[in-house]
This record gives C-alpha cells, structure tokens and sequence, in this order.
C-alpha cells in the first residue's frame, strides 16, 4: 500500500491527483528521486493551488511545502497520536534515512461511500475550456459531442442530453404520446423516478413482479398485465443487468406497445451483444453522481428515430422550433443539460470501458474475498445472452439479517445500501399493483456495497467479512 501513496517531486500536479484518486487516502508523500520524503500534498492542497492560479502541469516539487508533519518508525503511538488535528489525518512514518516505510491513519469517523466519481481523466481540462469559451449554459460544442459520441456508444443514432435522468423518462414518455388513459407497464423493483415520471404525464402505471434470478421485469408478468389501455413498457436494467429484451420486443410488437428502457443503472451492458438503450423506441440514461458515468446531474434519450430525436429536442427546450427563435410549436419544458455539464460527460465517455473494467475487478474482489460464506449470494453474472456491468457490488443475505448488518457496517463508516423498496410496498403507489412476491423478497434480502476502485478495499473486506461471519 506504501507505493500507492508515494509521487515523485518531478511529477505533474495531475499526476499527484491520479495517484490520489487510486490509494483513496485522499494524500500523496512526495519523494526525491532517491525516495526520500521531501513533503506530503493533499487533494485539499491541490484545490487550493488551482484556485490559487496553479496548473495542473506544474511540477510537484515546486510547490509541496517543506514543513509538514512526520514520525519516526521508532515513535511510539502515544508520541504520534498528538501530532494530529482536524486537517492532518494520515501522518508518513520514516526510517532514519527518511524513506517511508510505513504510514498512521487516524480513522474516527471514517467514512466510505456507496460510490464516488473518478474524475481522473480529461474532466478538468475540458470544463475549465467549456468555461473560458463563455458557453456555460445549454449551448455549446460540449453538449453536441457529448450526445454524438454517448449515441454511438449505446449503437443508437441520435442522443438527446437532459438536466437529469427522471426527466429523460418524463421526455420519452411525452414524445411518444403517452397521456390520461393510458397505461404503462413498470417493474415492482427500482427506483421511484421510473413510475414517477408516468404518473407526471397523467398516465396509470401497472407495476408487475421481476424474475427471480435477473431482479428485471418479469415478461410473463408483462403478458398478464396487457389490457386494450396498455401503450408500453418500461423495463429497468436493474443493478446493471439486463432485461429480457428478447421477450419484451416479441410483446411489444405482437400488442404494439412502445418500448422505453430505463437504463439508468445499465451503461454499457449487453443482450445478445447489443447494447442496452438500443432495443426500444427510446433508451433512457441517467449521469448522476453515483452512475457508472456522471455530469453531477443530468441523463440522455437516445433513439434510432428521427421523428423521435427531433420532438424530443423541441420539448426539452421550451417547445420551441428548431428552425425559428423564439417560436414556440408546443408547451414544452426546460429539460437542457449545460455544456459544463457536457464537458465533464465527454471527458468521462472517453474512460467509460476503463471505469467498466475497473468495476469489474472490484465486484470480482468482492467475489473472492467473500467466497465461503453461504448465506450470500452475488448477482447473477451467467444467465444466457445477458452481460451485465458493475453499478453497485449487489448481492443478497438469505439469512435474514441483512438489515442488522447495514446498520454494523454503516457505524463503522461503510456506506452499504439497501436495495429499493418495492414500490408495492410503497403507500402512494399501492393501487397500482398488478403482481408482486418475488420484488418484495429480492428486497427485503438485497444489499450493495461500495465500488471504489483502489479505495480502501482491504479495510471494508476485513470489516464486512467480520461482521458478516460474527
């Protein structure tokens, strides 16, 4: 682990936040080219450069101050304890020839997220130009990219950015017509923003069971729950796995029903080795801080139909033509994303098979380090046609005492999550159920732990396996 937090002196102020954003201590000690400790830079530090007029191609050693805060590997934990304060958290420890060998974190009130942004990329560069070209707002090159290149990732033809993902589902629904007296069929499990957004069009949901081994939409459900009103269907990639698009596509075109999938949790995952987002009328995204990407806020439609593209882009923007200022063809809505955002979107779509990957490993840690305990089971990574990706490190307790380990493991400062209540279970939305039994039992078991990759793992390994195994 000490290499991790080691930068050279003649390493870039970028290179520093790399290294940084990998180890997870939120600090780098920085050595001479013989491994001496010549200073220590935190993330802090470097913020405060920035907007002090720093680059991020100075060079370390130019700026990492000289007097900063040691111990000796000879110190005892009594003479150590008092050199910390509520800005130094995590203190080098050198032999006498001032090489790190080893480091002292003070750990109270630790805390590690369900999740966090890696934004080690081109995300700074690109939204730094975004701002200093004064297109701040929703116009700009940013956003034009950004839905060109996001389309071609999900092998769509057009894509259309949105302030958020809930409003990217509101979009779709209102571009296929769907309205009062309509029913859209929706998966009992995920998250509230997808029966929401039918509700706000003034159309009935109809929310039916999942499978039990995928947790998506069940079609056999579907099948049950058709009537005359029925328009279409929103299947959830839950957790980043998969729908049963095969069967949902047969169903809908044999009722001819839309198709409109929420993949808010699902960039990048496959069926039959297509992308999700391409097999419905419209494919719907969210960039939320804790997705596989992000632009801090904001989501994406994107839809292989002109006629679609085109009205979806009319009522994101106030109805207004797109060939004629100020003239307004509908009511529409302010549903634009802004070209900072867009900035920080691009930069992050170039990383996307990199950030998958890294997912990837870190379910595939969990999978090892929690291998033998059998109580657990992990998301299921081998149904056929189905390549799920990393959201969330999902799994279920079948003990049941899932409840009593989030709340050990979230006073030790692992931000573990429960899976979504069903929203049969939900009071507001209960006369809106159709079926429901195995959402309700994939809940009350479902747990997430944390994706960070390169943050901490051999902390949170050691205390889910305690806690799990006490």
């Amino acid at each position: 682990m000490i290499k991790k937090l080691l930068c050279r002196n003649d390493s870039t102020l970028m290179d520093a936040l790399s290294i940084i954003d990998a180890n997870g201590k939120r600090v780098v000690f920085v050595v001479d080219k013989n491994n001496k400790l010549c200073g220590i830079l935190t993330d802090g530090d470097i913020r405060r450069l920035l907007l002090g007029g720093h680059h991020l191609h100075e060079k370390v050693g130019n700026i990492v101050k000289s007097d900063f805060v040691y111990a000796k590997a000879r110190e005892t934990y009594k003479e150590i304890l008092p050199k910390f304060n509520d800005t130094i958290k995590i203190i080098p420890i050198v032999n006498d020839a001032m090489e790190v060998v080893n480091y002292f974190q003070y750990d109270e009130g630790i805390h590690i997220p369900v999740a966090n942004p890696d934004l080690s990329g081109n995300e700074y560069r690109y939204l730094m130009h975004a701002f200093l070209s004064s297109w701040i707002s929703s116009s700009g090159i940013y956003k034009d990219i950004f839905e060109k290149e996001f389309s071609k990732f999900c092998s769509t033809k057009y894509g259309i950015t949105t302030s958020n993902g809930t409003v990217a589902l509101h979009l779709a629904l209102l571009a296929l017509g769907i309205g009062k007296g309509d029913e859209v069929i929706v998966p009992d499990l995920t998250f509230a923003a997808t029966i929401n957004a039918v509700l706000y069009t003034g159309a009935t949901p109809v929310i039916v069971d999942i499978e039990k081994d995928s947790w998506c939409i069940d079609p056999a459900r579907i099948k049950e729950a058709i009537t005359r009103r029925t328009k279409a269907i929103i299947p959830v990639h839950l957790y980043g796995q998969p729908a049963d698009m095969d069967a949902i596509v047969s169903l809908a075109r044999k009722n001819k029903l839309f198709i409109i999938e929420d993949c808010a949790e699902a960039h990048g995952a496959t069926f039959d080795n297509r992308k999700v987002g391409s097999f419905g009328d419209i494919g719907c995204f969210s960039f939320f801080a804790n997705k596989v990407i992000t632009t801090g806020e904001g989501g994406m439609c994107v839809t292989n139909s002109p006629r679609l593209s085109k009205k979806m882009k009319i009522l994101r923007d106030h109805g207004m033509s797109l060939n004629k200022k100020y003239w307004h063809e509908i009511v529409g809505y302010n549903y634009r994303l802004t070209n900072l955002q867009a900035a920080i979107g691009v930069a992050q779509l170039e990383r996307i098979d990199t950030i998958l990957r890294n997912r990837q490993k870190i379910e595939d840690e969990y999978r090892k380090n929690l291998s033998g305990i059998d109580f657990i089971e992990f998301q299921r990574n081998d149904l056929p046609k189905r390549k799920k990706i990393v959201w969330l490190v999902s799994l279920l307790i079948k003990n049941k005492k899932r409840d009593l380990y989030v709340r050990r493991l979230q006073q030790k400062g692992i931000d573990v999550r429960p899976f979504f209540y069903p929203l049969s279970s939900i009071k507001i939305y209960k006369k809106y159920v159709f079926s429901a039994k195995n959402s309700v039992d994939i809940s009350r078991a479902g747990i997430s732990f944390p994706t960070l990759y390169g943050k901490a793992h051999d902390d949170i390994f050691w205390h889910i396996k305690k806690i799990l195994r006490d």
